[in-house]
């Protein structure tokens, strides 16, 4: 469907066409009943006619009609007008994490942690309402102007009402190992993700590089299982400073780099996050748990990285 300014699809007016997506056209539209400025996600006729490709917008409906959390798009309605289905969502105003790191490269050190930290309480709120996101990728976070994080497209969600594995892989930069292999996905699959965005946060660029995605893809599956498993096992002091190896991680991340700005962070900031609060540990908490695997998922990449280069044969 194609519309234009000014034209009224069931009581929403037209504003201006936003974005096409891999399954629907958005767009600005404002509520005729309400006058509130919403985004309005139409499929393309032709997603509409194939069930594999109309599943995923099936799928977001479902988890937009049960997420309500600050850090996730909020649904508004779903339903069919003249047979055309449709889902209005709140207007998000802001810019994408990709969108930012295109335009200013690797984010502050306290700036990227205290995103991550935001994005992981939204998940794990979906987490707790039985909704895994499966596609955490910097297109997929927008940043409000007051550098809120909002998590949007839930298109690969699985939940309770559209439950199974769904598509098997998610982005080739970001995606878990399960995904790849079509195994079911939980809630680590998101921190998987989630750990790849902030390694992108803090370096400018995703944890692996290949000649191509099979390539990419092949790093995700072998590689990174391996040593993860070796280094938790053999490591668990780790969990115990979490903040403090993200930050040593981002410092050898950026060896190449300009690391002036990392004087202006305060690192008390960083070790009160790891205080015991009263009663059970933050590390306890299903955000804290999210959090520690972050951190392993970085520095154990960044060896990789370091190991990768020291390694390579000099001619």
């Amino acid at each position: 469907m194609n519309l234009q300014a000014g034209d009224v699809f069931h009581h929403y007016e037209i504003q201006s066409f936003i974005a096409q997506g891999g399954t629907s056209d958005v767009y600005h539209a404002r509520d005729i009943l309400t006058g509130r400025d919403v985004a309005l996600k139409i499929p393309k006729r032709t997603i509409v006619l194939d069930p594999v490709q109309y599943e995923y917008f099936l799928r977001e409906v479902e988890a937009m009609n049960i997420l309500r959390h600050p850090t996730v798009q909020h649904g508004l309605e779903s339903g069919h007008f003249e047979t055309t289905p449709y889902l209005v969502t709140d207007l998000v105003e802001g810019k994408s994490l990709r969108r930012l790191l295109k335009e200013n490269g690797p984010f502050p050190i306290d700036r990227a942690i205290t995103l991550t930290c935001n994005i992981a309480e939204g998940l794990a709120y979906c987490h707790e309402q039985d909704v895994i996101h499966r596609d955490i990728k910097p297109e997929n976070i927008l940043v409000t102007s007051h550098d809120q994080p909002v998590i949007l497209d839930f298109g690969l969600a699985l939940s309770k009402g559209r439950p199974g594995r769904g598509k098997d892989a998610g982005t080739s930069d970001y995606v878990a190992p399960e995904q790849i292999e079509g195994q079911p996905c939980d809630r680590r699959t998101d921190v998987y993700t989630l750990g790849a965005l902030l390694y992108e946060l803090l370096s400018g660029k995703p944890p692996f590089a290949g000649k191509d995605v099979e390539d990419v893809i092949k790093q995700h599956l072998c590689v990174w299982i391996r040593i993860c498993r070796v280094f938790l096992h053999r490591s668990p002091q780790l969990y115990r400073n979490a903040y403090s190896a993200i930050l040593t991680a981002a410092m050898l991340i950026c060896t190449n780099q300009d690391l002036t700005h990392l004087d202006s962070i305060d690192i008390r900031q960083l070790d009160a996050l790891t205080t015991s609060p009263p009663g059970p540990s933050f590390f306890q908490t299903q955000v804290g748990q999210v959090l520690l695997m972050l951190a392993a998922f970085v520095v154990v990449t960044t060896i990789l990285t370091i190991l990768g280069v020291a390694l390579k044969p000099i001619h």
